[in-house]
């Protein structure tokens, strides 16, 4: 099984929005997400189009797409992106069958230099919902430390809940 990655392109936008969109309200609510607030399908592509071609130091968000043997299975998004110091990383495998196989942990170290370059981080930061189970294993696995565990509501699409809080410095990431 040969694991890849690549930064987003144009073809990948629709394929994105639809994996939240088509997601049951259970899935979402799974990983933190309402399915309430989700925006449409237009809007949603119309913003993720116009992030596509904008110079690093000015994006809001940018993805990397997973691929297994070719075909793409994943993605990973960053946003907060404060460039030249942190962002924040999240992460999504598209098909339930690929889950629990490790391969989270092996698109995650092709990932994180790339974003440590792209964006000249410093710092790299990611907050799961508590009860999401798989990315809380995989970031420990992957060298983030635990920082902190808190309530909040994470972003636009989430409702209220208790995050966990990791970090990675550019310094943990070399060693």
């Amino acid at each position: 099984m040969n694991t890849e990655i690549r930064e987003f392109v144009e073809s990948d936008i629709a394929t994105i929005v639809d994996y939240f969109l088509k997601a049951d309200a259970a899935f979402l609510r799974g990983m933190g997400a309402d399915k309430d607030k989700l925006p449409s399908r237009e809007k949603w592509i119309q913003k993720l189009t116009t992030e596509l071609d904008k110079p690093y130091p000015t994006k809001k968000y940018h993805y990397i797409i997973w691929l297994r043997d070719g075909q793409a299975v994943g993605h990973s998004k960053v946003n907060h992106i404060n460039y030249g110091e942190s962002a924040t990383m999240h992460l999504h495998l598209w098909e339930n069958a690929l889950r629990k196989k490790g391969l989270g942990v092996k698109f995650l170290r092709k990932t994180l230099p790339l974003y440590f370059e792209k964006f000249a981080l410093k710092k790299l930061i990611c907050e799961p919902y508590s009860k999401n189970i798989a990315p809380n294993k995989i970031l420990k696995k992957i060298g983030f430390d635990l920082v902190r565990i808190y309530t909040t509501i994470p972003g636009p699409i989430n409702f209220k809940q208790k995050v966990h809080r990791y970090e990675l410095t550019k310094e943990q990431l070399s060693a």
